[in-house]
């Protein structure tokens, strides 16, 4: 429905969309640009949130619309301002956020000069946005602004909004459309069928419940679909809170520092659906010494991508739907159905609670790394233990929590104990994989849903670049708890050089502040813990400082010992063939 067309300013025109989009927050740093719409953000209701830098800002707009399910919205002054973007953008496109990122430009007449601040905006951006409007006149700036909300939406990703910035003035006579939005439906009819026939005849079914899940809010029908079939869930990578992780057939997360139980249970498959998850490469390949991924099983995925079907493993039957509305499809056809895995329902059963007992023995017994560097490094150190930490951890954790993780060797080790009854309650830094990512993330998670309480879990190394957001904290009030692993080093590639280059470091061992100290004084809570009995009672009171709006880092001073690398299928033992280079073989 389009509002009746009135006189108004350009300005006016994309306020009035950002406000028929229901946006109540923006993200940015203030730039003169754009400064006539950011004079009437408070009128439209708008919560302009100044944060430290711009890559801060578009994270924060993407944790705000994944906790949210809406849109997450930032800005930044053109040039440089806008290209600080681009990792966030990026981190976004994988993570399927409806970011708008609003990208005011060199104004028109001086565009191609090689003015103050000037570059080009689009090009930039044309690979990692699902949709790029440009307003090509000011009296297309609601039409192009509306459409950049729209697809962000339908296409569940980046969409990029570029406006000239003399384009913000002037007297147009435009209307306001209403936010378009377009269900996915369920699917091909016969792909069902065909999928519900194979599902019906599975002696084996396992389920793997993806980002699709939690994005078209299917946990009830993933629910339905498990009990019926009597089946094992896996979550898909770093998507641990696509299943609840208390249900009696919840196996855990698959991929990198996944479950051991999810992984064998669906090593026994006979049918996969492979329910809104594209199957990454992270979230298949071999763990933990287990190259578990079922290659004689019929493989069933849904995905409402269509490229995304059979890309990264064979599939039997593609479906392009809705995860939520093909799941209530094949519930409807399978309830008619006799299920051949009736009959060996109760076995199944127990053998999935026999490979979670297992894992959940195995993972209490772990309490720290077993390699020969982990215990050599570990031996004389008074630090905690990064599992017993983790654990530690995961014990204290609110039931409501939403956790943030950055990128990072303890950050992967915490898939192992990341557990969630409630979905958009994971952030992780996904395939783009930046480091940085967690703490301005959960910033905007938490202004999306300020009633939960928030964490990021962050790497010393990966706080170096993202800790500048404190300030942000510290300035606009907003309560969140920031996990630092103080380590002092760069883990994950520390490990490389551990496994491949005969320990002959190069940039991986940090000296650190007091990241603590740091902390308060920034005008944030900072608090050094040393010990494993500490982090259970500073965790909760960081918890309650949330509460008064208040930031708290937890300096958790942990050991240098390294869990399994990403994959070590990443590197070669190096060979050297020039003399001066023999003695680095």
């Amino acid at each position: 429905m389009l509002s009746q067309a009135r006189k108004m300013g350009p300005s006016e025109a994309l306020v009035e969309t950002l406000a028929a989009n229901r946006v109540t927050h923006v993200f940015g740093i203030v730039g003169s640009a754009f400064m006539d719409a950011l004079d009437i953000f408070p009128a439209a209701g708008i919560r302009f949130v100044p944060v430290a830098h711009e890559q801060g800002a578009i994270h924060m707009a993407d944790g705000y619309a994944r906790a949210s399910g809406r849109h997450g919205v930032c800005i930044a002054q053109n040039g440089p301002g806008v290209t600080n973007f681009v990792t966030g953008v990026a981190a976004a496109y994988w993570a399927h956020s409806p970011v708008v990122f609003i990208t005011p430009e060199t104004g028109s007449m001086t565009m191609g000069l090689g003015g103050f601040q000037e570059t080009e905006q689009l090009p930039i951006f044309s690979k990692i946005t699902r949709y790029q409007g440009h307003v090509n006149n000011p009296q297309r700036m609601a039409e192009i602004a509306g459409r950049c909300f729209d697809r962000a939406m339908l296409e569940m990703g980046p969409a990029q909004l570029n406006i000239p910035r003399d384009f913000f003035y002037g007297e147009i006579e435009t209307t306001i459309a209403s936010p378009m939005r377009i269900n996915h439906g369920p699917g091909d009819s016969a792909a069902l069928d065909a999928a519900a026939q194979m599902l019906a005849g599975a002696s084996f079914p396992v389920i793997v419940a993806g980002g699709g899940v939690i994005m078209a809010g299917a946990t009830a029908q993933a629910v339905a679909l498990a009990e019926l079939l009597g089946a094992a869930v896996c979550n898909s990578y770093l998507h641990n809170d696509s299943f609840p992780a208390s249900h009696i057939l919840a196996a855990g997360p698959l991929g990198y520092q996944g479950s051991k139980a999810a992984m064998k249970l669906i090593a026994q498959a006979d049918v996969v659906l492979a329910l809104g998850t594209r199957l990454g490469p992270f979230g298949t390949l071999p763990q933990h010494g287990i190259d578990y991924w079922p290659k004689q099983a019929r493989v069933i995925q849904i995905d409402s991508d269509p490229r995304m079907l059979g890309l990264v493993k064979p599939i039997s039957v593609g479906v392009h739907g809705d995860a939520r509305a093909a799941a209530s499809a094949l519930l409807e056809r399978l309830k008619a159905r006799t299920l051949a895995g009736a009959a060996n329902r109760a076995e199944r059963l127990a053998r999935i609670a026999a490979e979670k007992s297992a894992w959940e023995g195995e993972l209490a017994a772990w309490t720290h790394e077993r390699d020969a560097y982990s215990l050599e490094v570990a031996a004389d150190s008074r630090r905690m233990h990064p599992r017993e930490m983790l654990r530690a951890l995961e014990k204290a954790m609110p039931a409501d929590a939403m956790v943030s993780t950055d990128i990072g060797n303890i950050c992967s080790v915490a898939n192992s104990y990341l557990r969630f009854d409630q979905p958009r309650s994971m952030f992780a830094a996904m395939s783009f994989g930046n480091c940085g990512y967690a703490f301005p993330v959960i910033c905007g998670a938490k202004l999306a849903a300020p009633e939960r309480p928030a964490f990021a879990y962050v790497g010393d190394g990966a706080w170096g670049i993202s800790f500048n957001e404190l300030l942000t904290c510290a300035r606009e009030k907003i309560g969140v708890t920031v996990v630092v692993f103080n380590n002092e080093q760069w883990g994950a590639e520390k490990k490389n050089h551990v496994d491949f280059y005969s320990r002959r470091y190069q940039g991986v061992n940090l000296a650190n502040p007091s990241w603590a100290a740091v902390a308060r004084a920034f005008g944030c809570e900072g608090v050094t813990v040393e010990r494993l009995a500490d982090v259970g009672p500073a965790l909760r009171a960081a918890v309650a400082a949330q509460g008064a709006g208040k930031t708290t880092v937890l300096e958790m001073m942990v050991t240098q010992e390294l869990g399994d690398p990403f994959r070590r299928d990443a590197l070669s033992k190096p060979v050297r063939y020039l003399e001066k280079y023999k003695n680095f073989a």
